[in-house]
């Protein structure tokens, strides 16, 4: 099924639900659905064709949905970007994926310019607001298209979406979702993130559309749940907290930089969430220490996720259930997780020489099922090293313990060797978390003579609190294995993370690796 038709089939049953909501501004599904064929209709008039690249340069907004659904019921394959990119990064990606058109909204429309002559590819570009010389209006393109579509009939493996990923190296990679992916991920949500969703849900969002939030819009969709987006680009706590309760909002994506931020808000008390049925975290580790604090301040309505592009949004996931402030040793282990492999996925870990480990043993965590994707775009060398053995290789680096849980150490990168001993950030990050004074931590290796790397620790105190370096490491010595403790630990304002939000460890590491002949 042509992934978009999820709109077309709600818009036919609830049409007259709140599709999209934006401060004064709402749509029900009828009009969503009837603006989107509009849309579809002025593409195909312009000659975008099914199987083309439609880039999507657009701050999160209904209009985003649209050109999103639009493009899908098209058959063409969405390649939606995340606003917070530079634009020497942004038309990369529209270059690379031979996009014939891109939307934008007005923001863009200056940074696209001066971009747009290094772009040789796109015929069509359309923006909400600020039409000039042959940049389209996209309201204007509505009105003058027709509301009579059909969806394109689409084979399952048929690109749908073109997901570029955050790498923190290199140029990103397109990963191929297919509408077979798409449809796969959507089941799934119903099945173990939201079971029992219905057509009376909410989805905030305030994590970009053109990554997580923009990936569960669809089962969101599929069940004609009213999207309900902020008046701001930018989180901004408290509004927040006031969309969640004034709209009742009953599931929302977010990462955990951001849960961080609703928790520590200083009126997060002030307002009614218990209408939220799954705040689903993902994208990045979340410490023990701050998950308690998240489950104390806002009650059982977290659900842990663990995907990549390449698995969109779904490898494993740390259920309702399991997420509990108080508990015997094997449910207190739990929360340092990430949970159960996802309804129809299979995972393993295996070594080096790609044979599969047995339980308690550390090595690559892969994974397959029908969510994986086709490959990457114009990149036939980086999905061989990916997909290997009808396995996709996630480059992240865990183990499996005897009741099915993952637990991830790190990326493989990430792993610290030190007098030849394998060392995981993440086992040291959990305990120097627990300390009071402190509010984020990063574990790295650094440049050592006798050793190769030591294990150093870059830690954010909390505001207006203190503690030195030797408490510290007096505290990892009682907790862990003395070759595992910090040499020494800075103390900085803030940690380097990246357009989404994530801890990029690689610019942290380059501060004191640079001028050295070797790196990590």
């Amino acid at each position: 099924m042509n992934i978009g038709t999820l709109l077309t089939k709600s818009a036919r049953s609830f049409g007259a639900n709140l599709a999209m909501v934006r401060g004064h501004d709402v749509w029900t599904y009828a009009q969503f659905n009837e603006r989107t064929d509009r849309l579809a209709n002025a593409l195909r008039g312009l000659g975008v064709r099914q199987g083309d690249h439609v880039a999507i340069l657009m701050h999160n907004g209904p209009q985003m949905l649209e050109a999103m659904f639009a493009t899908f019921k098209l058959g063409c394959g969405a390649v939606p970007i995340n606003f917070r990119l530079h634009p020497s990064e942004f038309a990369y990606i529209i270059d690379h994926s031979e996009s014939k058109a891109v939307f934008l909204t007005p923001k863009f429309n200056e940074p696209f310019a001066a971009q747009r002559g290094q772009l040789g590819g796109v015929a069509h570009v359309i923006t909400v607001d600020g039409a000039q010389g042959d940049v389209l209006d996209y309201e204007s393109l509505l009105a003058d298209s027709s509301a009579e579509f059909e969806d394109a009939q689409v084979d399952p493996n048929d690109v749908a979406w073109l997901f570029y990923t955050s790498g923190t190296t290199g140029q990103p990679k397109g990963a191929m979702l297919t509408h077979r992916n798409l449809l796969a991920m959507t089941m799934n949500f119903y099945s173990d993130v939201c079971p029992g969703f219905g057509n009376q849900e909410a989805v905030l969002h305030m994590a970009p559309l053109s990554h997580g939030s923009g990936l569960y819009a669809l089962p969101n969709i599929g069940k004609a749940a009213m999207n309900v987006f902020g008046a701001s680009d930018s989180f901004d706590a408290s509004e927040v907290l006031c969309l969640i309760q004034d709209h009742r909002i009953t599931n929302m994506f977010a990462a955990p930089t951001m849960i961080k931020r609703l928790v520590d808000a200083p009126n997060v008390g002030d307002y009614d969430l218990s209408s939220l049925k799954a705040l689903i975290y993902g994208g990045g580790p979340t410490l023990a220490q701050d998950l308690k604090k998240a489950m104390r301040t806002l009650g059982p309505c977290l659900v842990q996720l663990y995907g990549l592009g390449e698995s969109p949004m779904t490898i494993t996931y740390l259920r309702h259930e399991d997420h509990v402030v108080e508990g015997n040793e094997r449910q207190m282990k739990r929360l340092s997780s990430a949970g159960i492999a996802r309804t129809d996925v299979q995972i393993a870990i295996v070594d080096d020489d790609d044979h599969e480990l047995s339980s308690g043993q550390t090595g690559q965590i892969v994974t397959r099922s029908d969510l994986v994707m086709k490959g990457y775009w114009r990149n036939p060398q980086a999905s061989a090293d990916t997909l290997k053995r009808g396995w996709l290789h996630t480059g992240d680096i865990g183990y499996i313990d005897s009741d099915g849980y993952l637990f991830i150490m790190d990326r493989s990168k990430d792993m610290i060797i030190s007098g030849g001993e394998n060392i995981y950030p993440r086992e040291i990050e959990e305990v120097l978390i627990e300390h009071p004074a402190v509010g984020e931590v990063a574990v790295i290796g650094v440049p050592d003579e006798q050793w190769g790397e030591a294990v150093k620790a870059v830690v954010v105190p909390i505001n207006g609190q203190t503690v030195s370096e030797a408490e510290l490491i007096s505290m990892c010595k009682d907790r862990i294995a003395s070759y595992k403790k910090p040499k020494s630990i800075d103390f900085v304002d803030e940690l380097p993370k990246n357009n989404y939000g994530k801890l990029v460890k690689k610019d942290l590491r380059d501060r004191y690796w640079q001028g050295r002949e070797r790196s990590v």
